[in-house]
């Protein structure tokens, strides 16, 4: 698994964190079950704080991607499958806005606001 954090990003190290990680699982890079690193190890090989990677992994852990369990450490879930499913659609649509001429943050944002819409609600 390669984690890429970019210190001159305005972007928290921690959204850059569970962002990488996320896109390893988006690609299939991470399978179902397979643990990642411990939070201890990410941040002394990437010279972060602990509670930064620690902050990264709840994350991915509130969003359902892993699991985190005393001893055993955080492991990819069941829902990496699906992540992994909609990978291509959603670069489809991306490449389908870039060519529309609307940025990646426009189309995040629309995905953000039909999550709040009622109906349109994603579960």
């Amino acid at each position: 698994m390669l984690i890429r954090i970019d210190t001159s990003s305005e972007e928290p190290v921690f959204a850059q964190l569970a962002g990488s990680i996320r896109t390893e699982i988006a690609l299939g890079r991470l399978a179902v079950g397979e643990k990642l690193p411990s939070a201890k190890e990410v941040a002394g090989s990437l010279d972060v704080n602990l509670h930064t990677v620690l902050r990264a992994y709840q994350e991915l852990r509130d969003e359902g991607l892993i699991d985190i369990r005393r001893g055993r450490g955080a492991v990819v879930t069941e829902a990496a499958v699906a992540a992994t499913e909609l990978h291509d659609e959603v670069r489809a649509l991306v490449q389908r806005a870039a060519a529309l001429g609307i940025s990646r943050a426009t189309v995040a944002g629309l995905v953000r606001d039909v999550n709040t819409e009622g109906e349109d609600v994603v579960r």
